[in-house]
């Protein structure tokens, strides 16, 4: 996704544990609004608010990837 700038990241250069925002990928709030229209657009996932459950879903790769699976299993 070159819109986050992690062009220079192969997937295998990310540790699916490690946080996506701050430390770890160090993705900021654009990047999290840019996130979610990717995830929107791919998946056709809608995320109305967000509150502690969604920003748990988004902590790591790994939380966000079981995130996109339940939605898409819905």
């Amino acid at each position: 996704m070159t819109s986050l700038k992690l062009e220079d990241l192969s997937p295998d250069d990310i540790d699916s544990d490690e946080s996506i925002f701050v430390e770890g990928l160090g993705l900021d709030s654009i990047d999290a609004l840019e996130l979610g229209v990717a995830l929107r657009q791919t998946y056709g996932i809608k995320i109305a608010t967000v509150d502690k459950t969604i920003k748990a879903h988004f902590a790591s790769v790994r939380s966000l990837a079981r995130f996109v699976q339940s939605q898409r299993e819905r």
